[in-house]
């Protein structure tokens, strides 16, 4: 019988997988083409100026969202399970509210220094202010999604942040373009970002409340504060460390001034992570199984889900980058010709995506199983290598040595995973999972 579950339980991930791949893969087709508008409208330099703020924009947002957007994965999920309502309505609650705050805490200060004069040249600083605002925004907008991804919403929690912003995006560019006798620079585009974020979130809003609606009991909220506080906090850490180290490149090139470095290395950086993309929607609906599956101690169906997710997303990973990989210069000609010398750069990070795809979800695997302060301390660790290694080598390379940076560093990050999974959890990452069984663990410290 335990068999059984652990097979069904496999085959569900495989067939939601399946649903919320094509449902990245949609989103990502979307966000290409808002790129690709954006930048034929702006040019390289302009473009990498409205990526480098966005960068920073969106590390402050994954600081305001105070890690609940991976913890109300975790504890929704496993609420869910022990039809703990109470519990569930309270941590809903306890984590909007805080996120509300900070965010918003956030865009009042960064405002206020662009105001002072504080933050960078005057376009840059016109950026920065009305990209401020999109700080709370981007950050409510994710933890509103995991939690309609946590009581079962994949299809409504993914459409919003994935299509529906990214499409709003190319629309009210297209339009501001339509309309603008001086053309789209940076300022109008993090405009145009700022407006497609709040009609995604307003739409997340009312799947959330409808979700209620029919999954939750109406009992009154209970509140285990220490518990959520305890746990967000590594878990805050390590959401916003890991878009810092995806935007290291961009934010390192924009700080030493080379915007249109910047704009080639964003660039580059998103056509590379379409290979992550399979890893990405495994990860849809891998968190909330892997806490439910660790609540009821199947260890057993643990090890079979994260080696059928590793298998899964390493083959995807490989059909994904080759056409990259040989394709990278057409792809870019698309973007516009001053965009083609950026092809080495994609290049570079294939390599890094595809040899990490093959150690599958495994920071999902700590977080879910209450491993969030290991997780952090290995993330920061490898991220910090990684922002003195990108600038040791841009200033001796070039913009090549930002990606190769990162490239290393992210097989680094997932080799640590790994041993830690190992030697802490007893399972088996990676595919190695479907001949090695599971050793017995307690879930005592859920």
């Amino acid at each position: 019988m335990v068999k059984d579950e652990e097979i069904a339980t496999s085959e569900n991930i495989v067939r939601s997988g399946s649903v919320a791949f094509a449902l990245y893969a949609g989103g990502a087709g979307v966000a290409y083409c808002s790129q690709l508008v954006a930048a034929r409208f702006m040019g390289a330099t302009s473009f990498g100026v409205y990526a480098y703020v966005l960068a920073w924009i969106t590390v402050l947002a994954y600081f305001c969202a105070l890690g609940f957007d991976i913890s109300l994965l975790r504890f929704v999920s496993a609420y869910k399970a022990t039809q703990r309502w109470d519990l569930l309505r309270g941590i809903v609650r306890y984590a909007e509210a805080r996120v509300a705050i900070a965010g918003f805490s956030v865009a009042a200060i960064g405002i206020a220094a662009v105001l002072n004069h504080i933050i960078g040249t005057s376009q840059t600083a016109r950026v920065f202010a009305i990209g401020f605002p999109l700080a709370p925004l981007l950050a409510l907008l994710w933890i509103r999604c995991s939690t309609v991804r946590a009581l079962g919403g994949l299809v409504s929690a993914i459409a919003p942040e994935r299509i529906i912003r990214d499409g709003g995006l190319i629309v009210v560019l297209s339009t501001f373009a339509l309309t603008s006798n001086h053309g789209i620079g940076a300022p109008m585009a993090m405009f145009s970002v700022v407006i497609s974020t709040i009609l995604a979130l307003a739409i997340v809003t009312v799947s959330r409340r409808r979700r209620f609606v029919r999954t939750v009991s109406a009992a009154p909220p209970a509140y285990d504060r220490e518990l959520w506080r305890r746990t967000a906090f590594p878990l805050m850490i390590i959401t916003a460390v890991e878009i810092l180290w995806n935007r290291t490149g961009v934010i390192v090139l924009g700080w030493l001034g080379d915007a249109r470095g910047a704009g080639l290395y964003s660039l580059a950086f998103s056509i590379a992570f379409v290979v992550a993309l399979p890893r990405t929607a495994i990860n849809a609906v891998f968190a909330p199984a892997i806490s439910d599956l660790f609540v009821r101690n199947r260890r057993g169906a643990m090890q079979m889900l994260m080696a059928r997710a590793s298998f899964l997303t390493l083959i995807s990973a490989f059909g994904l980058a080759l056409p990259l990989w040989l394709l990278a210069e057409p792809v870019l000609r698309l973007f516009g010709p001053e965009f083609v010398s950026a092809a080495l750069l994609v290049r570079i990070l294939l390599v890094g995506q595809v040899i990490s795809s093959a150690f599958g979800s495994q920071l999902y695997v700590m977080t879910m199983t209450g491993e969030q302060t290991w997780a952090a301390a290995i993330i920061v660790a490898t991220v910090s290598v990684n922002f003195l290694l990108t600038v040791w080598l841009t200033n001796h390379v070039g913009i090549a040595g930002a990606a190769a940076a990162t490239a290393t560093t992210l097989v680094l990050w997932n080799a640590a995973m790994a041993f830690f999974i190992r030697r802490r959890l007893f399972l088996w990452p990676s595919v190695i999972g479907f001949i090695a069984p599971a050793a017995p663990y307690s879930t005592s410290r859920m």
